[in-house]
Formats: C-alpha cells, structure tokens, sequence
C-alpha cells in the first residue's frame, strides 16, 4: 500500500482502457445559491491530459488503500487546491463497467469556495451554474452519467417520527419502557445502509424527534436528535418548515394528520415500514 500505487491503465470487461488499476474517483462539490440554484466545482482537463479541453470532476485513480471518498478528496487538493472544510458528502453514484469502476462522490458546499488549479491536470476550475453545464463540452465519462447524477445533487433528510416508528416496531413491552425502545431504534438506525434508487451509497442527514419518556434519549453518532418541549407533531413540522427550498425532506410516519401537515410544506412521506424493512424487520 503505497500513494500511487493506482496509477497505470487498465481494461474493463467490457473492453474499455481506464485510468486507475483500483478504479477512479471525482469529487462533485455542489452549492445552492439564494435562489436555489445549483453551482458545481467543474474542471478544464488540460489539453495534453486523457480528454483534454473537456470539462469534467477534479478526479482520478484510486489508491489500494483509499476508499472512494478519501480519495476524491485527496484528488481536489491536489488537482483544484481544495481542502474537505465546508463540504458534507451526500452520497457515491457509482458508473461500474464490469471490473472497473469510477465512484462520483458528491459533497454539499456551504459556499463557493475557492479552487484553482493546483498542478498541471488542471487549466481552469469554475463554479458552473447548472443550466450552463450541459452547453459545455463535456468530458465523455461525467457526460454519459450526468443525466442521472443530476437528480441526485440536492441535499436530503430524512425525519423520523420515533415514537410512531416504535410503536409500528412492536417490541415486545415498549411502551413500559418508550426510552429504551428509542434509543435502540436510533442505534439500529445509526448503523443503517440505506437504500437509494440512484446511489450506491447514501448519506443523508437524519432527524429524529423524541417526545415524551423519550425525551432523555442520548445522542447518537450520525443523528440529529430533537427532543420536542411539547408535541412531537409540532416539532416534527418545525423542523421541515425550517428546512432550505430545495431540500428534499422525507418524514418517516404513519400518521395521517401529521402527513397532511408536512406535504403541505413540500415534504414527502414513508410509513415505517420502509425504514423497518432496511432494518431486517
């Protein structure tokens, strides 16, 4: 395991010469501005460079030692001087070629930050509006999937109604025990892979709001944990009315009266058995 080892071409089982023996990498950092418009870090390829003159991801070949995130992010600060502050990674779209693949890792940036090119892939790095994209010429890779990725840019969370999600768990003897339940509920959540129709890998902010005996649930990695003062409905509506305009909010609930009120402000909804079932329950 050393830095470099990925360097070097290879071919996938469909034929197709790849850079990257391990696979490759890119970093799609993305911003919403006050209109909500998406802004993306792009790169100018130089011309000497695989594609050059195309527009594309600061990216590259993977290390053995590297996942797709470690090295998505050491490839920004070498090719576009860009440090992993201010990003939170959303999500990985993987585009799997049969033995070679190259994972899109894409990161919320709070703001537009600075990037420039930090050696000599680089000629240019520009924070693309997304309606400007598409007119670029694009670099045939990030082209091929940006259809798709596209729809995946925003930033998500997911809400849960814990006490309705507890109950439609159904432990045995939950409700002489409401925190304890709980808190084994946000644990079996914290450790959770889930599942998303364009991803390969998924990571969205998690809200849980207890309320009740719950109350004093403790914090758990990954999860944000409200604790409602009165009803656990109206905390759950506070926290999507406080939600950004182009984020999209699912909140986690079977009851009825409380969905109404949440699509109502532009959240969508799942019962609980769409979070059980990625349980194993």
């Amino acid at each position: 395991m050393t830095a470099k080892d990925g360097d070097g071409w290879t071919e996938c089982s469909q034929g197709h010469r790849h850079w990257g023996l391990h696979g490759a990498s890119g970093l799609l950092a993305v911003h919403h501005d006050a209109l909500g418009v998406p802004h993306v870090l792009m790169q100018k390829r130089s011309w000497w460079s695989h594609h050059g003159g195309t527009w594309g991801l600061p990216g590259g070949a993977r290390d053995s030692h590297e996942d797709a995130v470690a090295s998505a992010m050491r490839e920004a600060r070498e090719e576009a001087a860009l440090g992993g502050e201010g990003l939170r990674v959303q999500g990985i779209y993987r585009d799997d070629h049969g033995g070679w693949a190259f994972e899109t890792v894409i990161a919320e940036s709070a703001e537009l930050l600075a990037a420039a090119p930090a050696n000599g892939e680089s000629s240019e790095l520009r924070w693309l509006p997304l309606p400007e994209i598409t007119g670029r010429r694009l670099h045939p890779g990030f082209a091929a999937t940006w259809s798709e990725i596209q729809g995946a840019i925003r930033p998500e969370t997911i809400v849960l109604d814990v006490a309705n999600i507890v109950g439609a768990r159904a432990e045995h003897g939950w409700w002489h025990d409401r925190l304890g339940a709980a808190t084994r509920l946000l644990e079996a959540v914290a450790g959770l892979r889930l599942a998303h129709p364009v991803l390969a890998q998924w990571y969205p902010r998690v809200v849980a709001v207890v309320e009740g005996a719950a109350r004093s649930a403790p914090a758990v990695p990954g999860i944000q944990v409200v604790a409602a003062t009165g009803s656990g409905d109206d905390a759950i509506v506070d926290v999507v009315r406080r939600a950004k305009p182009w984020e999209r909010v699912l909140v986690v609930t079977a009851d009825r009266a409380l969905k109404e009120r949440v699509v109502e402000l532009g959240a969508e909804t799942a019962g609980p058995k769409w979070l059980l079932s990625q349980i194993g329950e």
